[in-house]
């Protein structure tokens, strides 16, 4: 071989490279004839035994076509060699259909089409455990089910990497290719039995779902509602019998079958998707738990694998291959999830950001300002706020001298705190960097108030980043504008009025070397402040959520012995007073007991942990500047003055990016962006910055108007109901009409008026069926993306 590393020759480099690339493509060559030579014989051995089927042979052939297969170039290769054997093949083809429809009717498939891609009703501890215990001691799987065959297959990342190289030109053609040979239509009928009796399991259990007494308190108009499912419920029994009837031997003699008509199930799950719209709409109004967040997903889910069982039985054959497709991509996509830890906390990690983002904690709404009035009113919030924590800083240094246990000191400094932050929310204050991880719902609403172009999404997003960023600046200016004054006025007072220092140089000496981000571990104490900033704002959202689902102001109204003890004026307020603040009163005690705790966790396991948050620490170092002065006569050198202010900006920051990218990813998680372009969004923010820095401190004169925030940070809530006005997507009536809502003292409705049906024309009729028919085709057409069919959560 031609030494490449010596180039003496040109001539000689070009002669070795044309030679290199000869014997790579006679490689290729010969590779080639071997691997259709293989998969010839594979299809030779699968048509001889297409009525014995095995899996082995099934599994030989996959192992065939990922073989070499590393990249999508190859792969594709490989898959359109074995589709031009097959249509060049007609034997062959019509055997791998055989083969392929026999070995899936010895098992049981109806397991498959109900629960694989399904959300489970287990919760998350018993899905966890469930999960440790496959894999250290994994279940023996049932050789007669189908989801067994399904996993082996393709619950391996290599299969599901290969999948996803494949284009999907490849699947359609193959699809598209299989057909039934003549004298084996039973194996089909066998198939759509299975599926006829999934259709009635998951008509059962979106029955079930849809008339679960959590789940009806939540609905806007329950008795319609209730009358949806049923209605249902009747016309999937209606159309499992009619198809069924269209699947025996035809008899001449016989009177005519009715046609098999699925548009009206169609237009039913529209109108329980409409109802599932309604009561997100109504959310901060009623309130939500996980438990019927969980449900509402199912009941989406349910619906959707209905809607592509139903249309696996069209008559149209298009919409039924299509529907192959994006049935096979869903179950495998799920069949490789299904075992993953990741898969499960990133699923319900989903439901709990959408629950947060949806219930949106009534006091996060009013942490964005956008006009001069909101940015003045945050600043007198905050500085009021930092009146309180230059008292608070105070009381945890006087603290530290008391002789306590380790649990004495995590009580005491959480009471400190926990206390402090419940009267500072009470009394009207703020504290800086917690805004940003309140404001997850702010940023899902204006994610999905922009629709189209990506660009036009991302700079309205900046937009509201400009607007956060201003108003945690004037926050925090406000904190520390008063919380330094206070701690030199009581290290002054202390000094002067008692005669001694408020504490020892060793102390203060202490509580500046805390704020240095180089010797000292303040940028990750810091790091962990913003987590529980950001955890806080859960908290928040928890608590809002259960005083509205679980209506705390009514039943404090209607307590016994508060009735005996207060006036109604007076426990009217009260009541209002708690309905409203339970969730800030809540999340700002946890908030100072995560604070004051820390510490001495840290302690106990010899961790180093702590906190530090930049309005505590802009007192300290007040405290700590003063009392070195006051114990020796003498202030710090200058260096340590700077690199201890430089810490306290530097704790700021972490505070803030800390909780405010938390809150972020919460908001996108729950509108499942999956992927994130974290560097577009920080060239918009920096471009702006370049260009007009000033929004960044100081108020525009035109303030940015949002669709879903006020001026005052409040969402907007657009809670009306959709009006369900008796007409589909396509704008024809459905049969299916509800009690009028204008009518609010109409008696209960007769059961003869429960789904009644409208007597519609035959051009009507018509009309209707060939609207849903397009509605369904355009959705196939449009949906079959192998990508992201699976994993989903419902927007």
């Amino acid at each position: 071989m031609t030494n490449l590393s010596q180039p003496n020759n040109q001539d000689a480099l070009l002669n070795a490279q044309h030679r290199y690339d000869a014997a790579d493509m006679a490689d290729q060559l010969k590779v080639m004839p071997t691997l259709e030579a293989r998969l010839t014989t594979i299809l030779n051995e699968i048509n001889a035994l297409r009525d014995f089927p095995q899996v082995t042979l099934f599994k030989q052939l996959l192992d065939t076509l990922r073989n070499r297969a590393d990249d999508a170039q190859s792969a594709n290769e490989q898959m359109a060699l074995f589709i031009r054997l097959l249509r060049g093949n007609r034997v062959w083809a019509e055997g791998f259909c055989v083969f392929m429809l026999t070995l899936i009717n010895r098992y049981r498939q109806v397991s498959l089409y109900t629960d694989l891609g399904i959300l489970s009703d287990a919760g998350f501890t018993s899905q966890f455990f469930d999960l440790v215990g496959e894999k250290f001691l994994p279940s023996v799987p049932d050789d007669r089910d189908l989801i067994a065959l399904f996993n082996a297959f393709f619950a391996t990342p290599k299969t599901r990497y290969w999948v996803r190289l494949i284009n999907e030109r490849w699947w359609i053609e193959l699809i598209l290719i299989l057909k039934v040979p003549a004298g084996k239509e039973a194996l089909v009928q066998a198939l759509e039995a299975n599926v006829l009796k999934a259709i009635t399991i998951l008509t059962a259990r979106i029955n079930g779902i849809g008339l679960n007494a959590d789940l009806i308190k939540a609905f806007p108009n329950p008795i319609d509602n209730q009358d949806t499912f049923i209605a249902l419920n009747r016309e999937v029994a209606e159309f499992v019998s009619q198809y069924q009837l269209s699947m025996q031997p035809g008899d001449d003699q016989a009177m005519p079958q009715p046609e098999v008509d699925s548009s009206q199930i169609l237009v039913l799950t529209d109108q329980a998707r409409t109802m599932m719209q309604n009561i997100r709409r109504r959310i901060h109004r009623t309130g939500i738990t996980v438990r019927t967040t969980n449900m509402l997903v199912r009941l989406e889910q349910s619906l959707q694998r209905l809607e592509l069982l139903v249309s696996l039985l069209s008559d149209n054959d298009h919409i039924k291959k299509k529907t192959v497709i994006e049935l096979i991509n869903t179950l495998y996509e799920d069949s490789y999830h299904r075992s993953s830890f990741r898969y499960l906390f990133g699923i319900n990690t989903a439901l709990l950001s959408r629950r947060v983002t949806e219930t949106a904690s009534k006091v996060g709404e009013h942490y964005i300002s956008t006009d001069k009035a909101g940015y003045r009113r945050m600043y007198k919030k905050a500085a009021l706020g930092g009146l309180l924590i230059g008292c608070m800083a105070t009381l945890k240094i006087l603290g530290k001298s008391l002789p306590l246990a380790p649990f004495g000191v995590a009580f005491l400094n959480s009471m400190i705190y926990g206390l402090g932050f419940v009267a500072i929310h009470i009394i009207g204050g703020t504290v800086a960097t917690k805004q940003p991880a309140m404001t997850a719902a702010a940023i899902a609403s204006t994610i999905s108030e922009v629709k189209g172009r990506k660009a036009a999404r991302f700079t309205k997003l900046t937009e509201l980043v400009v607007d956060i960023m201003r108003t945690q600046f004037i926050a925090i200016m406000g904190n520390i504008s008063i919380a330094m004054p206070i701690a030199l006025l009581i290290s002054s007072l202390w000094l002067y009025g008692l005669g001694r220092p408020l504490t020892s140089t060793a102390s203060a000496e202490h509580l500046l070397h805390d704020l240095n981000p180089f010797t000292s571990l303040a940028i990750f104490h810091a790091a962990i402040a913003g987590v529980y900033l950001y955890i806080s704002g859960l908290i928040a959202g928890y608590y809002d959520n259960l005083a509205v689902h679980n209506k705390i102001g009514e039943r404090i109204r209607n307590q016994p012995t508060l009735k005996q003890m207060m006036t109604p004026v007076t426990l009217l307020r009260f009541s209002d007073f708690i309905e409203r603040n339970l969730g800030a009163i809540m999340s700002n005690f946890l908030f100072g007991c995560f604070l004051g705790s820390t510490a001495t966790i840290g302690y106990i396991f010899g961790l180093p942990l702590d906190i530090r948050h930049i309005a505590f620490a802009s007192a300290n170092f007040i405290h700590g500047i003063f009392n070195i002065y006051a114990n020796t006569g003498e202030f710090p050198e200058i260096g340590i003055i700077l690199v201890s202010l430089f810490g306290v900006m530097v704790i700021g920051m972490i505070n803030l990016m800390v909780s405010f990218s938390l809150a972020l990813m919460t908001a996108l998680r729950a509108r499942d962006v999956k992927v994130f372009e974290w560097k577009f969004l920080f060239e918009l923010v920096a471009s702006h910055l370049m260009t007009q820095p000033s929004d960044f401190f100081i108020p525009r004169k035109q303030p940015m108007n949002y669709a879903l925030i006020d001026s005052d940070g409040n969402i907007i809530y657009d809670d009306k109901p959709i009006a369900n006005d008796g007409k589909n997507s396509k704008g024809h009536k459905t049969t299916l009409t509800s009690q009028p809502e204008e009518h609010p003292h109409a008696t209960t409705p007769h059961i003869d008026n429960i789904s009644h049906t409208e007597k519609l024309t035959d051009e009507e009729i018509a009309e209707k069926k060939q609207a849903i028919k397009e509605k369904v085709v355009q959705k196939a057409v449009n949906n079959i993306t192998p990508n992201d069919t699976a994993s989903k959560l419902p927007k």
